[in-house]
């Protein structure tokens, strides 16, 4: 039952663009009528009054199931509409003699029936703007772009009814609800409450202040602890609003306390306001687990290593982008298995400060031979390894040593315990600002910082600049229960991307993010910085970013750029950023806006692993056929016997390879000339794969990383193990091994290596070894074992290839031997020397590379099998190129 009551509305006024339906309140003027239920209090609904949401809520609770009710089919549990502007609703519906309405209620009681929405507090006529949705919308939205535009009154007061639980219906000309949906706000929130000012814990002399971004919460508190875990609360302190951001300040007594928020919040995955217990989004600390917020100053003397103030002074001279080449590493995998570590500090950041361990010598050689950064794969707090060592489960290796090479024994055993263990890439990010706690040598307190740094520190000691990987393009957990949640509890429905159903888009893998959305953008670039000023890394590898904006990554660029030595102790300008610039799921074709894929992100500076030199050196593509065979891999030359073709068939497929590798050693760009298989002069843009996708693309050769491998997929050793021939020679793998890492290292654009590729690295052929254990991934720094057959792999990811893999892991041919692995490191930083004896191997743009590089065994009467490759220097005091080198030619 509805009452109708006569309200005074000094806010909101007679409007001809607000119109409530007179079949439930002929009483009541159009433009003066509000619903309330009749055992509602009448509340302001457009009032700013702190007191306005002082509701009973609902807590959440992990075993409180969903509450659902009969619902139509286009029930409230999909958001189908977007609140675009504060005057525009957005709706794929069709209104011809019906009527639209949006609907609110301030304690979330909304229901459908056939006769409407029930429940509200608020209902308001839509009216639909026939000229339809604006340039500024559509450009924001553009997957919206055919949808409705549905018109809102000036003068709402938008910003205390987005707190309420909305939605939106529509009737025939009989009254009658055809329709009904939830909607989705980011739009609104962006328009009416973007903020550039403080966020997170801010600390003075005298107090130590809180500002969180929250404009639909109802109300926010900062529970403040003493320890880590457990106990009650010393303070519950309310936070007060200004716009959107909640703050209050606090006493210094509060520095090295913990907290964490309550927030009173409308979550539409449940219908409910829920209270919902959360991390600062900006947190900067954090205790095991990510159990509270640490109240941690990282500007605090005793949190800095000595030194290291100074550490930007330090840092190797990068005079180009040009100059850099890329070690990727895993912190777990540099030395969970060295015995040259002291245990306490096997598989953690103090790893990197025992100078005289086999690994920290092995990372000398290779900075002496040319890597100039060390890519460290996910070191933020994420899920799925416990921060506390006592809880994780072990594997007795000598049980698995003593096992047969192609055994699944291992894998069933490492598999058993793989979720409880020590071990897994980190690509489940829950807070992007703070060091993973389960690398410190204690996850609680401020331990976790100043190692963190002391790696960063003893990395630039031997010459090393240091790249993170961040993962921005998704988080681990979602909703209001999850202890791994933290921002779709802050802001429910914001900060994950969301499909035109309103549930949460998962093409990353899980719980993707919309940095389309203002306060998406700035806490990705915000995190950034505290990155580089903080911890002053050097480089930032980016996780999918093709699912990023290319706005986002532009700013983020300019962003990391100003930084100074003078104002911030870095310098901005020698950070490069770089990543997987892959076009799919709904980011594809610019889906959500200009995303930061490989033909987007060109032309701004910013790297782009270049697939296409991979998969022409190794055959097919990670995801093909296991046995096609690439250039380096014995395509029509070393037979394999899987039916490629015919060997004309063969032969071409050859040829196409070779020219796509052409194109990678000039950097992959787009205008470089050169002349094909077929004798033909194209562009590296016009020579083709992929269903006719271009193989180059780059406008610069620092837009271009070139690799052969990386953690994804097989290791080098692996694929070249598995496509070649049975019958050949451990020796002939390990050349194909060197040649493609050559190839790698001599290219023009930045070169990339996975750990281990120098020394043969096996993991088994694992795939994909996540969360495949130490025993699957381990590093050998003393040279003594490449890790192959160990067992066969996991099976999740690799029962398909047994067939394949069991008799190669058998076979003790296959296993390359001590010399082997001396000798592939040798090799490896001989050509390394080679690349850095001269500035020819580095060249700086793309008109030098043009006017330089040469290749020659090319045409139709090429000799299959070689890449011929010349790269020109001028002479002194003869006029042309100018000589960049004494050297001359090099071939």
């Amino acid at each position: 039952m509805v009452d109708v009551l006569r309200v005074p509305f000094p806010v909101l006024q007679s409007s001809p663009s607000l119109s409530l339906k007179p079949r439930l309140c002929p009483l009541i003027p159009p433009s003066r009528r509000l619903h309330l239920k009749s055992n509602s209090l009448l509340f302001p609904l457009f009032s700013s009054s702190p007191s306005f949401f002082k509701l009973p809520l609902r807590c959440s609770s992990p075993s409180m199931p969903l509450q659902l009710s009969s619902l139509s089919q286009d029930s409230l549990l999909y958001s189908r509409a977007y609140w675009v502007t504060k005057t525009i609703i957005a709706w794929n519906v069709d209104v011809v003699e019906g009527s639209c309405y949006l609907y609110a209620s301030k304690v979330a009681a909304l229901s459908v029936t056939d006769n409407g929405i029930q429940g509200h507090d608020l209902e308001i006529k839509l009216e639909e703007d026939r000229s339809g949705l604006p340039p500024n919308v559509i450009e924001k939205f553009p997957h919206i772009r055919d949808y409705r535009a549905f018109k809102l009154p000036p003068v709402l007061d938008a910003k205390n009814l987005v707190k309420c639980q909305l939605a939106v219906a529509e009737f025939n000309s009989q009254g009658k609800c055809r329709n009904a949906t939830g909607l989705q706000l980011p739009g609104v929130l962006d328009e009416l409450f973007s903020y550039d000012g403080p966020l997170g814990a801010f600390y003075s002399a005298e107090a130590v202040s809180l500002c969180l971004w929250a404009p639909t919460a109802q109300a926010v508190y900062a529970h403040i602890y003493k320890d880590p875990v457990g106990g009650s609360p010393l303070e519950i302190i309310p936070l007060e609003e200004t716009n959107g951001v909640w703050s209050t300040k606090g006493p210094k007594s509060w520095e090295g306390c913990y907290y964490m928020y309550e927030v009173s919040v409308y979550h539409p995955s449940t219908l409910h306001i829920e209270k919902c217990y959360a991390n600062d989004p900006y947190a900067r600390g954090l205790s095991a687990d990510g159990k509270r917020t640490l109240f941690v100053n990282l500007h605090a003397d005793d949190l800095k290593p000595e030194g290291w103030d100074e550490l930007a002074d330090m840092k190797p001279d990068i005079l180009s982008f040009s100059d850099i080449s890329i070690y990727e590493l895993h912190i777990r995998d540099f030395s969970a298995n060295d015995d040259t570590v002291n245990a306490d500090f096997r598989g953690g950041y103090m790893a990197f400060t025992l100078k005289d361990s086999a690994g920290m010598l092995h990372l000398k050689k290779l900075s002496k031979a040319g890597i100039t950064h060390v890519h460290l794969l996910p070191t933020f707090q994420f899920a799925a390894v416990d921060d506390e060592k006592e809880n994780w489960k072990y594997v007795d290796s000598k049980i698995l040593e003593k096992l047969p090479p192609d055994s699944a024994e291992q894998q069933e055993k490492i598999t058993a315990i793989q979720d409880d263990d020590a071990y897994n890439w980190g690509y489940n990010p829950v807070l992007w600002g703070v060091p993973k706690g389960s690398y410190s040598s204690d996850p609680n307190g401020p331990c976790r910082i100043v190692e963190f740094r002391k790696m960063i520190q003893a990395l630039t000691h031997i010459g090393l600049r240091v790249v993170l990987d961040v993962v921005y393009n998704h988080l681990h957990a979602n909703g209001p229960f999850d202890k791994d949640s933290v921002l779709d509890k802050i802001v429910p429905g914001y900060y994950l991307r969301r499909n035109t159903d309103g549930f949460i888009e998962n093409s990353t893998c899980v719980n993707n993010t919309a940095s389309e959305h203002y306060m998406v953008e700035r806490l990705i670039i915000d995190d950034l910085l505290s990155w580089a000023i903080n911890y002053k890394v050097d480089g930032f590898r980016f996780d999918l970013m093709g699912h990023i904006m290319k706005r986002t990554m532009v700013k983020a660029k300019d962003a990391l750029c100003s930084l100074t030595k003078e104002r911030d102790g870095v310098d901005g300008s020698r950070i490069y950023i770089y990543g997987e610039g892959w076009d799919f799921g709904e980011v594809a074709k610019n889906g959500r806006g200009i995303n930061a894929a490989q033909f987007n992100i060109c032309g701004t500076g910013i790297g782009s692993f270049n697939d296409r030199i991979r998969d022409a050196m190794l055959g097919g593509s990670p995801f093909g056929p296991p046995l096609q065979q690439g250039f380096v891999t014995g395509l029509l030359l070393e037979p394999n016997g899987h039916d490629h073709g015919t060997k004309d068939v063969e032969k071409a497929m050859l040829a196409s390879a070779k020219d796509h590798i052409q194109v990678g050693l000039a950097a992959n760009l787009r205008g470089f000339v050169l002349t094909d298989f077929e004798g033909k002069e194209r562009k590296g843009s016009e020579v083709l794969c992929y269903g006719e996708t271009p193989v180059g693309y780059a406008f610069c050769p620092t837009e271009t990383v070139n690799y052969v491998s990386a953690h994804d997929n097989e290791t080098l050793f692996d694929i070249i193990s598995l496509k070649t021939p049975v019958g050949i020679s451990v020796e002939d793998r390990c050349r194909m091994n060197h040649f493609a890492t050559s190839i790698i290292a001599l290219t023009q654009g930045i070169p990339f290596f996975h750990a281990g590729d120098e020394m043969l690295r096996s993991k088994s052929l694992d795939r994909d070894s996540y969360n495949s254990g130490d025993w699957f991934n381990r590093l050998d720094f003393t040279y003594n074992s490449n890790n192959w057959g160990v067992g066969l792999p996991p099976k999740q990811k690799n029962e398909n290839s047994w067939p394949l893999i069991q008799p190669r892991l058998a076979d003790p041919s296959f296993k390359p031997q001590r010399s082997h692995i001396l000798a592939a490191v040798e090799n490896f930083t001989d050509v390394l020397c080679i690349r850095y004896s001269s500035p020819l191997f580095r060249l700086r743009t793309a008109n030098a590379i043009q006017e330089r590089v040469r290749f020659h065994n090319t045409g139709p009467s090429w000799v299959p099998g070689f890449i011929v490759m010349s790269i020109e220097d001028g002479n002194e005091g003869i006029p042309g190129l100018s000589q960049l080198d004494p050297i001359g030619i090099i071939q």
